[in-house]
């Protein structure tokens, strides 16, 4: 006899709770509410996220003003979307060990995670009995990199181990619970190409595809790169990977046999109309939220407006120029790197909170480094591998920053220092030219240099920051810099210079 079981599964959700587009301030046709509305209640359904629930969207930066208070709020929009099981996502730590507490103590749904210990209310693993008789047994891991990424204080207490391992030992553990399906939440991705097996990472970060192959759970549900990939069958494990911010989640559909054999089958799933007590939650909420945003907080003297993404990088991007001024103001630092989002809203010349937060998008805060001409040239040349040349010889993205995802903000913007690169010489050997002050840096120079507590672990391809001295650790949000920045000037002259010249 055939017993079924579906599973409903979202992933990076980040603060994106509602169907409200925060960048524009009017509803759109993603999110949270517009999943749920869809997800089936039955008692042979399972409702499952895969982590980056609490930052990411200008409603959760709002909420983390208050950041215990605002986990609870997650909290209740997740517990009213209907999950019955959840992992942690590396975002989730952004806002420290308190508000992952209350995160999680608020939360209706059971936290399963094999690797993060030290939290109350995180299980290793877990078995469900579905109303059918179908046990399930189901485990969450999440990317390690969360050691290199997060601030050590917000992981006190708190210990993320290796992920593959933990997965296995968890596989181990369910299998002698005698479940018929095994299910691992991974809050990561797939380091190799699903059509060629072409390994396309090695640095752990996403472990997926190693899990797949290496180890035999029934369902794996990934997420992390937050690509939309449904139906995948991998060494005999169903797979799948959910988009963020709810603009559509996976439905699987499983079957299992008498003889206990497991097959699968998912889908992706357009969101429907906004669930409407989830709505009714958040909509009084999204109304302060708004007021919140739409504060006036100063003046440029020039719009700052988005363009494509190779151009910016290669013909400079007053975005990019204004955060590096507002980091080396607040910094005092001789130089100064920034990177823009995948997606990059920009602002008009009259500029508020809700600008700021939809255009500067990373929870980071900065770090000083002293840095020498060697230091330098190798962040640059890694910077150089975003220009490829087409058959043409016109200039495109390079596949480094393209795949397995989709990476422009590893693209580091460099203000202060005057800088050449010919992109029809190799990788690794495309700069040629680095003036500081007007004049060729020497080799022995020492210089400091700002930039994200992200880029300044060497995360990225950047690995020699992480061996540079540190000079100064702030522990304001950039966001908040930004937003203090402007308030406190009111009218600002933006840094127009055009720091890279690109030879082709």
């Amino acid at each position: 006899m055939n017993r079924n079981l579906t599973i409903c599964f979202t992933s990076d959700i980040h603060g994106y709770f509602s169907d409200m587009d925060y960048a524009l301030g009017t509803p759109g046709a993603a999110g949270l509410s517009r999943c749920a509305s869809t997800f089936p209640d039955d008692g042979n359904t399972l409702v499952l996220d895969g982590g980056d629930t609490l930052q990411g969207s200008p409603f959760a930066y709002w909420l983390s003003r208050d950041p215990v208070e605002g986990a609870k709020v997650s909290a209740q929009a997740m517990s009213l979307a209907g999950y019955d099981f959840v992992t942690l996502g590396n975002h989730d730590f952004n806002y420290g060990r308190e508000a992952l507490e209350s995160y999680l103590s608020h939360l209706d749904a059971r936290c399963v995670s094999a690797n993060v210990e030290g939290l109350p209310g995180v299980d290793r693993t877990a078995v469900v009995k579905l109303q059918n008789g179908l046990r399930v047994g189901i485990t969450g891991v999440t990317t390690h990199f969360v050691n290199l990424w997060e601030k050590p204080e917000n992981l006190e207490g708190i210990t993320v181990h290796e992920a593959f391992p933990a997965a296995a030992a968890a596989l181990e553990e369910l299998k002698q619970a005698n479940v018929d399906v095994t299910v691992c939440i991974y809050h990561g991705g797939f380091e190799n190409d699903l059509m060629t097996g072409e390994l396309l990472s090695d640095t752990g970060e996403n472990q997926a595809y190693q899990i797949c192959r290496e180890l035999d759970f029934d369902i794996l549900l990934t997420g992390h790169q937050h690509q939309a990939k449904a139906d995948l069958q991998l060494f005999g494990t169903h797979a799948c990977q959910s988009p963020d911010r709810g603009k559509q989640y996976v439905r699987m559909d499983v079957t299992v046999s008498g003889e206990g054999e497991v097959t699968a089958h998912s889908q992706l799933i357009n969101p429907g109309e906004a669930e409407e007590s989830l709505a009714a939650f958040l909509a009084p909420l999204d109304a302060q939220n708004a007021v919140f945003l739409d504060q006036p907080l100063g003046e440029l003297d020039i719009p700052l407006l988005s363009g494509d993404h190779i151009e910016m990088a290669a013909n400079g991007s007053a975005i990019a120029n204004f955060f590096n001024q507002v980091q080396l103001e607040a910094s005092g630092a001789d130089l100064s790197v920034t990177s823009l989002a995948n997606v990059v809203k920009g602002f008009n010349r009259q500029v508020t909170i809700r600008d700021v937060v939809a255009t500067y998008v990373f929870p980071n805060t900065l770090k000083t480094l002293q840095v020498d001409r060697r230091i330098l040239k190798a962040a640059l040349e890694r910077s150089a591998e975003y220009f490829d040349l087409d058959e043409a010889g016109q200039l495109r993205v390079g596949q480094s920053f393209l795949m397995p995802i989709v990476q422009h903000y590893n693209y580091d913007y460099l203000s202060g220092l005057e800088v050449t690169m010919d992109i029809r010489r190799p990788i690794g050997d495309r700069v040629t030219s680095m003036l500081y002050q007007g004049k060729e840096l020497e080799e022995n120079r020492l210089l400091t240099l700002c930039m994200n507590n992200y880029r300044a672990t060497g995360t990225g391809g950047y690995p020699l920051y992480a061996q540079c001295k540190l000079v100064k650790d702030q522990p304001t949000e950039i966001s908040q810099m930004i937003i203090e920045y402007i308030d406190h000037h009111k009218y600002v002259v933006v840094d127009k210079r055009k720091w890279l010249h690109i030879v082709y």
